[in-house]
Formats: C-alpha cells, structure tokens, sequence
C-alpha cells in the first residue's frame, strides 16, 4: 500500500465581494489530490482536499516541503498498525519534520490542505463516511444525524444597496437557512446599523442574524460596536479586533453581554489555548470558529478539541469557519455545535452536497466514502481536473 503520487493545482475564486479587510478579486485556493495504489470499486482510491476561502493558496510551500517529505518516505512509514490503511498521524509528523515550533500562518493551511485530502481516503478506503470514522476513533461510536448550519454572507460589493442585502438574505431563507450572518466594519458605524436593520427586517429576529467583523476595529471601535448592536440581540458578534489581540477580545467581553464568537485566523493549539486563557471568553455563551483545513488539520483539531475540554469548554461551544464538507463531516462526528455555510459564495467550494437538503438550518451529511466531495457536482470536475495533472 503507498501513495503514488500526489498533485496540487491553485483554482481562483473569482469573486467581486469584500469584507471589512480585503477584497476577494484576486483569492484562490489550493485543490489537492493524493493517489494511492489502493483499488476500490475497480478504480484507485484518491483523496481529495483544499483550503478555505480567506488564505492564499499555499502551494507553494506543499510542493517545495511538505509532498516530497511524503512521497520520500518509506511506504510502511505511512502506514498504521494494521498495515491496512494509511495513518493520517504519522504523515502528519512525517510533514512536519524539520520544522520549528510557531510561525503557523500560511504553514498551518498547507499542512491542513494535505490533511484533508489524506482523511478523505482513510475512509474511502474503510468503505465509509468520514464523520463515522471519526466519531468511531476519536468520539463515543455514534454522530449527530444532522448538523447546525447558517448561512454566511452579507458581503460589501460595488453597488450592493439595502435591497440587495435584503434580496440575498432572502435567497438563504429560501434555501433554508433560518440563521444567516453578514459582515461589518466595511461601512461608517450609522451606514452599518443600517444595513443590519435591513437585514433583519428578512432574518425576523437578532437570534437569527450575527455579525462579522473580520477583525477590523481597534479597541475603542470594537467597543463603540458593542453597544450599537447590544439592543438587537443578535446571534453573535464576530471577531471585532485582531484574533491575537487577546486583550481587545477580553475587554470587549467585560462589556458586552451578548455572544461574541472567534477563533478562524488562529492556526494551532498553541493559539487556541492562548485565546481560551487569556481572551476573557465566556464558556457557557461563546462560540469557537477554529477551521481544520487551515489549523493543520484534524490532527490538529483534535488537540484542540482536548484542550478545550481541559478548559472547561464543551464541543458544542465550536462552530468551524470554512463553510467545507470536512469540517461538516468533524461537526457531525465530534458532536460539535454547527458548521459555517457558504450557499451563495465562493463556488464550488461553498454548500454541501447537492442532494441533501438544508431544513430549518440543519443539515444531513450523505452516505459516501470519505468526506462526500463525490456529492457535489461542480466541485468534483475541479477536483478530478487535479487529480488528472
């Protein structure tokens, strides 16, 4: 059993949307495939991965690092105890091998981008689901039938008025999203308030409708905020300062009796622990948004997962950023507390399979091997085209 051969191919977004920081004109993302000699249903098992939207394709640093360690490597080394099937933790270091501890930005989602696609065929090769994989190795055997999703939009864009917040929240609703999120921090603080009284004119209620301000507010914006959107209720406030500016996050906390949620941009446990000891979060009301494809993966994540219940958090407490089919597939079988959704945005790599539904913001995961990707359509002609490099 060995990994033949391992391909990467940057895909562009093509996107005209921006947040409070950037704009996604010129984002694209890192499709992987990983072949393996493996033969399953008359075809070799391959295992598809790629990064979340919001980081530069980090291919780069893949093809000059962390594939050659891979394919370098004795076969056997890849392997678990069995001899069966890949072990996703010893490559795992194998990956990191030569590496110094910190700098995990772009680093982290390189790593987490082969982790992905490296899961996927763990459990294609085990002949099922992901999510039951894991839930059989690292939870209690069983898996939530369904998961929390909300639909995450709300972008700022050239000639995008109050109507057309509203036409696109819409469109969720339609989808069947009840929980929808939009950004701020792009606009004066009154044009903001604006825009999310528009919106929840369709949402019908602040505990349908959170905020994202992409890290963008300095202490005394991040606080001003805070008390504009204190009366609506909403469903969270998001990432109001830098995610390393432990401090901020805190004091906004102190005054903020409402939910505030962050965690996307920080790449390690090393970071996760720093924001639980020192963010001033409150475990029995905050949400974590800590993203596999760009920590290092689910090796990473489920250190993660330990530490927060070292901590005293609850797995509920985290909902992952990325809006992908693996953090879908870690939500369902880590029981955690829902996952990001993208339905309108940054296809194909948005949305969920094709066939399943999404009812009151919940939604089911289909019954394939691996992580699903076979399910979406559109997404699958991008992956297959890298797996044909």
């Amino acid at each position: 059993m060995r990994i033949v051969r391992i391909a990467e191919r940057p895909v562009g977004i093509d996107s005209s949307i921006r947040n409070a920081f950037i704009d996604f004109s010129k984002m694209n993302v890192s499709t992987v495939a990983v072949i393996t000699d493996v033969v399953r249903d008359g075809a070799p098992v391959v295992g598809f991965g790629f990064n979340s939207n919001g980081r530069y394709a980090p291919g780069s640093l893949m093809r000059e690092r962390f594939i050659p360690r891979i394919l370098e490597a004795p076969p056997e080394a890849l392997l678990d105890g069995t001899g069966a099937n890949f072990d996703p933790h010893a490559i795992w270091k194998l990956m990191m091998t030569g590496e110094k501890p910190g700098g995990h930005g772009e680093r982290s989602v390189a790593v987490g981008t082969l982790d992905m696609a490296l899961w996927d065929a763990v459990a294609k090769i085990e002949g099922r689901p992901l999510y039951r994989t894991i839930a059989e190795r690292f939870g209690d055997g069983t898996w939530d039938e369904s998961v929390f999703v909300y639909a995450a939009g709300g972008y700022y864009q050239s000639g995008k008025d109050d109507r057309a917040l509203q036409a696109e929240m819409q469109s969720y609703r339609d989808l069947g999203y009840s929980v929808l999120k939009m950004k701020i921090g792009g606009a004066p603080l009154n044009e903001d308030v604006r825009r999310i009284e528009a919106a929840l004119e369709v949402a019908g209620d602040g505990a349908n409708l959170a905020v994202d301000a992409n890290g963008r507010f300095d202490a005394v914006e991040a606080k001003a905020y805070a008390a504009a959107i204190a009366p609506y209720g909403l469903r969270w406030y998001e990432e109001p300062g830098d995610p390393l500016d432990f401090e901020l996050l805190a004091d906004v906390a102190r005054s903020y009796a409402g939910v505030l949620a962050t965690g996307e941009n920080l790449f390690s446990v090393y970071d996760a622990r720093n924001l639980i000891r020192y963010g001033g979060l409150r475990p029995d009301k905050d949400k974590l948004q800590f993203d596999c494809a760009l920590a290092y993966g689910l090796v990473e994540y489920l250190r993660i997962v330990d530490m927060l219940r070292a901590h005293g958090w609850s797995p509920r407490a985290c909902i992952p950023h990325g809006g992908h089919q693996m953090s879908l597939n870690i939500a369902a079988g880590l029981k955690l507390g829902g996952n990001e959704s993208y339905p309108g945005i940054f296809q194909p790599f948005g949305g969920f399979a094709d066939d399943v539904p999404v009812e009151n913001s919940r939604v089911g995961l289909p019954d394939l091997p691996g992580i699903g990707f076979e399910g979406k359509a559109k997404l699958m002609d991008v992956l297959l085209e890298t797996a044909r490099l």
